[in-house]
């Protein structure tokens, strides 16, 4: 008589076995503290960090190397949106002084442009240490930064030093073509994809590897701990803290490099001024229930559209009531992210008439910036020749097998 019973136990602890969260992923800088911090052991240390440089119990970088035995922290460096990460896309800032420590915070997206550190910045230093949290998206400026700076150490005979973070996005995805270097930009910066699949510990070792900078550095990078390339951010066990104001969840990460796009060419709201930044399509003109329908058609893997409608305070038709769909990520390691932006423009021309680069081309806007963060502009010119989105996506296939073998040799996890 006991024995069902302790077979429904034994079935009970498996299930929960099963369904168990998987072990929190360890950041570098957790991973430098437990070995003694011995990489910065008798240095004068500069850090580059901001709202994100914390450890799983929101403990920033900048306490922790200030109370470490023998490292001494001297500087402090914000890439774009600041230290506090609260400053607007685009928003310059000057150098200033970070109140809690008396340290100088110097500016790497300074009026000038300043986009890298100074000689004058790095005087005096023996390493500088990186420790951002990034997205995974080429044209997120992080990355610039990222090489720029190990470029300026390079030169200057300063040791750089990357405490690693997971690519949220993780370590399979591959898309979008590579840069074109006469497209090169600060949205553009490294020949890879829109989206690379590497950490930034990974992606620092492929600039210097690759010769990507004219003045190679000294290069350490401090790995984490349990981190596995099939792993997007819930899978971390690590709480999300958002790189910059629209990013304020992962779902918006994921959404950045599906919508970006076909919101820079302009005529659709891509849910900035809302709740949801870059998680819809949607404008005045369009029924939200006829395009969810035919995009779900498409049966594009890890997504959704749900019909949906609002009205933003500021983007794309401020003020007014806009129709379209919600972007449901329902797989977030398979939902393709790049193409999205292409199904969408044109799912707008199928259903509405509105062949929105067309347009933007005839009413004379500039897109630079849309080449600049496609790395080239052969995708502008394929959908201006009337190419469909189907075959845009397809042609950057060559670019992304191509960068999955190119990379191998900088992959620290499995």
């Amino acid at each position: 008589m006991q024995m069902p019973r302790v077979l429904g136990l034994a079935a009970v602890l498996w299930a929960a076995d099963l369904t168990a969260a998987p072990a929190r992923v360890r950041l570098g800088c957790e991973e430098l503290a437990a070995r003694g911090f011995r990489e910065l052991q008798g240095k004068r240390v500069g850090l580059i960090a901001n709202q994100t440089s914390v450890d799983a119990a929101g403990k920033p970088t900048w306490e922790r190397l200030r109370q470490a035995p023998g490292v001494t922290l001297v500087a402090l460096f914000a890439p774009e949106h600041g230290l506090a990460g609260d400053l607007p896309a685009g928003r310059e800032f000057t150098n200033t002084v970070h109140r809690p420590t008396g340290l100088p915070v110097y500016s790497l997206y300074g009026p000038g442009p300043t986009r890298r550190p100074t000689p004058a910045m790095l005087r005096g230093l023996d390493v500088l240490v990186y420790d951002l949290q990034d997205t995974g998206y080429r044209a997120y400026t992080y990355i610039s930064t990222l090489g720029l700076a190990m470029e300026a150490c390079g030169a200057a005979d300063v040791e750089f030093v990357v405490l690693d973070r997971p690519n949220p996005l993780g370590g399979l995805r591959v898309e979008g073509p590579r840069l074109n270097p006469a497209f090169r930009s600060f949205v553009s910066q490294w020949n890879v994809p829109l989206i690379y699949g590497l950490t930034p510990g990974e992606l620092a070792r492929m600039i210097n590897g690759e010769g990507w900078i004219t003045n190679r550095c000294r290069l350490t990078v401090v790995p984490m701990a349990g981190w596995q390339r099939s792993m997007t951010w819930p899978d971390t066990g690590l709480p999300w803290v958002p790189p910059s104001p629209n990013v304020r969840s992962f779902a918006a990460a994921l959404g950045l490099p599906a919508t970006g796009l076909a919101g820079e060419i302009g005529g659709l709201n891509i849910g900035l001024g809302g709740d949801y930044p870059f998680r819809c399509f949607a404008a005045p003109w369009l029924d939200g229930q006829k395009l969810a329908t035919h995009l779900n058609r498409l049966r594009l893997p890890g997504v959704r559209f749900n019909p949906w409608s609002y009205r933003p305070s500021r983007g794309a038709y401020s003020g007014q009531t806009v129709h379209g769909v919600w972007i449901e990520f329902s797989d977030p390691a398979r939902a393709p992210l790049v193409a999205l932006n292409f199904y969408g423009l044109e799912a707008a021309r199928k259903l509405a008439g509105r062949d929105l680069l067309a347009e933007a081309v005839r009413g004379g806007k500039t897109l630079n910036l849309f080449d600049k963060l496609m790395g080239g502009d052969q995708t502008r010119k394929a959908l201006l020749a009337g190419r469909s989105a189907a075959e845009v996506v397809a042609s950057w296939k060559a670019d992304e097998a191509a960068f999955r073998q190119r990379r191998r040799p900088y992959l620290l996890y499995p």
